[in-house]
C-alpha cells in the first residue's frame, strides 16, 4: 500500500544538494538574494515613478516573497517548502500576464482575465508536451512563449518597450537553459547551474517590473 506524501518529506531536486541538512545548497540558497534585490530595486523605481500604482506594488511584493519562498526550498528542501517556492512564481506569472495584456496591449480587463484563465488551463498540457526536451523546466516554457508573444505584439504599439520585453525574453531563455542543465552537468560540475537561474531570473523579474512601471509613468 502506498504511503501518502507528507509535507515534511525531504526532496533532493538539485545537483548542489549533498544531504538533508539546512545548508546543503549554499549557492542555491544565497543566490535568492537576486529576487530580493530585484524587488527592492523595483520598489525604489516604483516610489519615484508611480507611487499610486498599487497593482505594480503587489507585483513587487510577489517578487520579494518569491525570494523568501525559494530560500526556504533550497534550505529546508521539503514538500511544504516546495509549495512556498512555486506558488509565488506562478502567481507572478499570471498576475503579470494580466497586467501586460491590459496595459501593454490595451485589452479590456475581462478579455485579459479570460486569456489568463486559458493560459492557466493550458500550461500543464504544454509543459507535459515539452518535458522530454527540458525536463523539470517544462512548466516555465509557456511563460517564456508568453513573453515573446506579448513583446512582439507590444512592439507595434511601443517600439522601445516592446524591444525591452523581447530582450527580457532572451534573458529568461538563457536562465531557463541553466535551470535545465543543472542535472545533466552534475557529474562534471558538482555545484550545478541552478544558482545561475536564480541570478538571471532576478534580472528578468526586475526588467519586467521596470517595463510595467515606466510604461505606466509614460
Amino acid at each position: 500500500m502506498l504511503e501518502p506524501m507528507a509535507l515534511t518529506d525531504k526532496l533532493d531536486n538539485y545537483c548542489e544538494r549533498i544531504g538533508p541538512e539546512f545548508w546543503s545548497e549554499p549557492l542555491n540558497a544565497l543566490t535568492n538574494a537576486a529576487f530580493l534585490i530585484a524587488a527592492i530595486a523595483g520598489y525604489m523605481l516604483w516610489r519615484r515613478k508611480t507611487p499610486d500604482d498599487l497593482f505594480a506594488l503587489v507585483l513587487i511584493g510577489i517578487v520579494f516573497v518569491t525570494g523568501l519562498g525559494s530560500f526556504l526550498f533550497h534550505t529546508f528542501a521539503t514538500r511544504w517548502a516546495s509549495l512556498a517556492d512555486v506558488i509565488p512564481i506562478a502567481l507572478f506569472i499570471h498576475v503579470y500576464l494580466f497586467a501586460a495584456l491590459n496595459r501593454f496591449l490595451g485589452l479590456s480587463w475581462w478579455a485579459a482575465l479570460g486569456i489568463v484563465i486559458v493560459f492557466f488551463a493550458v500550461t500543464p498540457f504544454a509543459g507535459r508536451a515539452v518535458a522530454p526536451l527540458v525536463g523539470s523546466s517544462a512548466g516555465y516554457v509557456p511563460a517564456l512563449l508568453a513573453i515573446f508573444v506579448v513583446g512582439a505584439l507590444f512592439l507595434r504599439k511601443n517600439a522601445r518597450f516592446g524591444r525591452e520585453v523581447l530582450l527580457t525574453g532572451v534573458v529568461f531563455a538563457v536562465s531557463l537553459i541553466f535551470r535545465t542543465l543543472d542535472g545533466p552537468v552534475c557529474d562534471q560540475l558538482a555545484i550545478g547551474t541552478h544558482f545561475l537561474w536564480h541570478i538571471l531570473n532576478g534580472v528578468v523579474l526586475f526588467l519586467l517590473l521596470r517595463v510595467l512601471i515606466r510604461q505606466r509613468a509614460g
